[in-house]
């Protein structure tokens, strides 16, 4: 048995070093709050080919990222130039004759948003919470234990102990630690969780026409495929398949996986000419019955997960990281009990109803496109062609997703 050693007490142990985590102790950096970040796995060192998960960040949480952090912009970063910029968004049925288009010019912004890969964007954010002097980042670390207080008394603390046998006290223990959250389970929240029955099948490839800085979206009855552009010109593809095609997929050789993939995508890209390792995850959805309780807050996938058919995962996660750094910074700055579940509450009603609205929107948007009636498809295909004529209408969609 380890010996332990003296208690380290901070106001806020951040558990997971995600992408979600660092973003919100990356809010934090240069602050006068006390922040450590417990993560269980060391970052893989980033590669000279891409790596296939990736994320598509939207302009809001690109803002964020270019401002948080007072002694490093996140932004600054020599890793930045993995990023991909697209300026623009096609999306189309296989169905029919429906499509929509998107274009930043017309949008009177920069770019839409980057795709950059996960691993990437997870290096940058890290040089940020290690160049900041409020922020201990622990790593690899194992919790063995966690004593959340089941109280109201807000003088109360969580006691984290690590497999190193150092024990960590927190005034606010934040959960960012994915849709198995340890800290959501201590805190006996509840979380509604539903399959898709699907999985996600994910790798890069090179096509004959190139990505054109654009994002690519097919909609077919099999699940939703998108074509994401990459800094090197291949492109991360994301394809939803109902579980038995996914694995008939995966099993095929190169050759004719590059043969399906350009026939199911219509050739919009041309040939697939190269293709990385293929890998599949499963889809599912859920929801945390609650995202606070006193001394205590979920973010990100702790809180909640969606289908990734509009790449909104992290996009959400980052703006639960920004609401929640705000609403206790403005708290303390008040001179306020920054950690109460009246303070914490706020975060929560800012954010449970937006995500509990893109949850249902893209679950939505699976179930509508994944009709094979005739006359719905129709009508789908006669929507997107209608939206696409319609100005205010279709920049309203765009700019929600964007965040702006």
């Amino acid at each position: 048995m380890t010996q332990h050693q003296a208690q380290r007490d901070f106001d806020i142990v951040i558990v997971g070093g995600g992408i979600v985590g660092l973003s919100f102790a990356c809010e934090l950096a240069a602050s006068d709050f006390t922040v450590a970040v417990v993560e269980r796995n060391e970052l893989k060192a980033v590669g000279e080919e891409p790596d296939c998960r990736v994320s598509a960040i939207n302009r809001f949480a690109l803002q964020r990222f270019k401002q948080s952090g007072k002694q490093t912009k996140v932004w600054q970063s020599a890793l930045a130039k993995r990023a991909c910029v697209f300026d623009k968004m096609f999306v189309w049925d296989q169905t029919g004759a429906g499509q929509i288009q998107f274009d930043s010019v017309e949008l009177g912004v920069a770019e839409l948003g980057v795709i950059i890969e996960n691993n990437v964007l997870q290096h940058m954010l890290l040089e940020t919470v290690k160049a900041a002097d409020n922020i201990s980042y622990l790593c690899p670390e194992e919790i063995v234990e966690l004593a959340y207080p089941q109280t109201t008394d807000e003088s109360a603390v969580s006691v984290i102990t690590l497999s190193s046998g150092e024990q960590l006290s927190a005034k606010l223990l934040v959960g960012a630690d994915g849709a198995n959250s340890k800290v959501r389970e201590i805190a006996s929240i509840q979380r509604t969780q539903q399959s898709y029955q699907q999985q996600g099948l994910v790798c890069n490839v090179a096509t004959s026409e190139g990505h054109q800085h654009t994002a690519w979206q097919c909609f077919m009855p099999t699940g939703p495929l998108a074509f994401l552009p990459l800094y090197n010109g291949y492109s991360s593809i994301v394809w939803s398949l109902d579980e038995g095609l996914a694995q008939d997929y995966l099993a095929l050789d190169d050759d004719a996986f590059k043969h399906v993939l350009a026939q199911q995508s219509e050739f919009k890209l041309g040939e697939i000419t190269d293709v990385s390792q293929r890998f599949l995850f499963p889809l599912a959805h859920g929801h945390a019955t609650d995202y606070v309780k006193p001394g205590l807050a979920l973010i990100g996938d702790a809180a909640h997960s969606i289908h990734p058919l509009a790449g909104q995962g992290a996009n959400l996660g980052i703006a639960d990281a920004v609401a929640l750094a705000d609403v206790i910074s403005s708290a303390k700055k008040a001179g306020r009990q920054w950690n109460a579940l009246h303070t914490l509450s706020k975060y929560q009603r800012q954010r449970k109803g937006a995500n509990k609205v893109m949850e249902m929107s893209m679950t939505g948007f699976k179930e509508l496109f994944g009709q094979e009636n005739t006359l719905i498809a129709e009508m789908r295909n006669a929507g997107l062609m209608i939206v696409d004529h319609l100005p205010g209408l279709k920049y309203r969609i765009i700019k929600q997703a964007l965040g702006v």
